[in-house]
């Protein structure tokens, strides 16, 4: 029997520290930096944690995600080919930064281009 994704990540506190220096650099990023534009602190923390809650899930924890399905959650935002793109360049930055092995890696980057329909919209 294999170890969860969660687990072979490193579990809560690895994918809590992943999720909170991807939006990091986003929120920083010349391209993405607009999707957190004119948002209070409180609601990109409570946005981080359901994002976080979201990982820890779909990775095979033991979190309860109460946040919307990805359609939903990202419905308007506009978010094009290019936005993507470079969310993945971001993903890959921050995976490596914290040693995410090349196995883990693969599942994740495979999860990730299974939302991206619900995601890319424009």
């Amino acid at each position: 029997m294999t170890n969860s994704l969660y687990s072979r990540l490193g579990g809560y506190d690895a994918i809590a520290m992943f999720a909170t220096k991807l939006i990091d650099q986003a929120q920083q990023d010349d391209i993405l930096g607009r999707f957190w534009e004119n948002r209070s602190s409180d609601r990109n923390a409570r946005d981080l944690q359901i994002l976080i809650d979201y990982l820890v899930n779909q990775t095979g924890g033991q979190m309860y995600y109460t946040g919307r399905d990805m359609a939903l959650a990202h419905h308007g935002m506009g978010i094009t080919q290019t936005d993507w793109t470079r969310f993945i360049e971001i993903v890959v930055s921050v995976a490596g930064e914290l040693g995410v092995g090349e196995t883990e890696g693969g599942e994740v980057m495979g999860f990730l281009d299974g939302l991206k329909a619900d995601i890319v919209t424009a």
